[in-house]
């Protein structure tokens, strides 16, 4: 294994089952890994990949993880949507690719045979975690959880923090003086913006420079006051791409996460 945390992103794996497309633009399709083995049936899991929104990444660094799971007998869809830096990327298609993704997933993979594991779960780094929040805050569509990866859950915090070079802010054009609105409507955090009506599970390395740990906790904090149900798991000595390395001690942390849920 390499000593640099971030090989995970251009690490080979095996290549998926199948791909569906849930629209017609290039980008609204998503890699599906069967499960593997003859164990009990599980829950899809729709992994929505991080990068700040930006189009230089894409689902494909993923696929170690997505192997990883498969070969746990979960189903996997890797989920790929619109991103800032394509002339069609950023508000709203960005968040309107991931939730159109979602809700057509269960029906695309139950599509390939694969059986019925109930209610999705949704697992999102990064930026990715930000969009599994969000979406689960915006819809009724029933989940059986989030487990987000050091999520970028406060996006307003996340513009004033200056993550990535102005992420937030090329994502919904504008910080929250320019544009509340959308932060009203895309912020995890966003007062406006109801619980999740699933449970939640936030998994956050303490030695992560990309996303601070305290955009979690408070995040964290904020929602289990309002009545949702949420876990933070802090971990020692983790930044931030350990947590979707299926090679790294942090990955049974994020398998136990998603055992939790069902």
């Amino acid at each position: 294994m390499s000593s640099d945390p971030r090989s995970v992103l251009s690490r080979p794996a095996p290549p998926p089952d199948a791909t569906v497309r849930y629209g017609g633009h290039p980008d609204q399709i998503a890699d599906v890994r069967l499960p593997g083995g003859t164990g009990p049936v599980r829950p899809l899991i729709v992994v929505v990949h991080g990068g700040f929104w930006r189009a230089e990444y894409d689902r494909t660094h993923t696929g170690p993880l997505a192997a990883d799971l498969a070969g746990r007998g979960y189903p996997v869809a890797q989920l790929e949507y619109r991103r800032t830096g394509q002339p069609d990327g950023g508000w709203p298609t960005t968040l309107d690719d991931v939730a159109a993704g979602i809700d057509a997933l269960p029906r695309l993979v139950a599509e390939l045979g694969v059986a019925d594991g109930g209610p999705p779960i949704l697992l999102g780094h990064s930026a990715g975690g930000h969009l599994a929040l969000w979406y689960a805050a915006r819809t009724a569509t029933e989940l059986r959880g989030v487990v987000a990866l050091a999520p970028v859950a406060d996006l307003a915090e996340a513009y004033r923090l200056d993550l990535d070079g102005g992420a937030v802010a090329d994502l919904l054009g504008g910080g929250p003086d320019e544009v509340p609105d959308r932060y009203a409507l895309a912020d995890p955090s966003a007062p406006a913006l109801p619980v999740p009506g699933s449970p939640c599970v936030i998994i956050h390395g303490l030695a992560d420079v990309q996303v601070p740990v305290g955009i979690s906790r408070r995040y964290v904090d904020s929602l289990a006051g309002r009545g949702a149900e949420i876990t933070l798991v802090e971990l020692p000595d983790v930044e931030h791409f350990g947590l979707i390395d299926p090679a790294s001690a942090a990955w049974p942390e994020v398998t136990a996460g998603l055992l939790t849920l069902h």
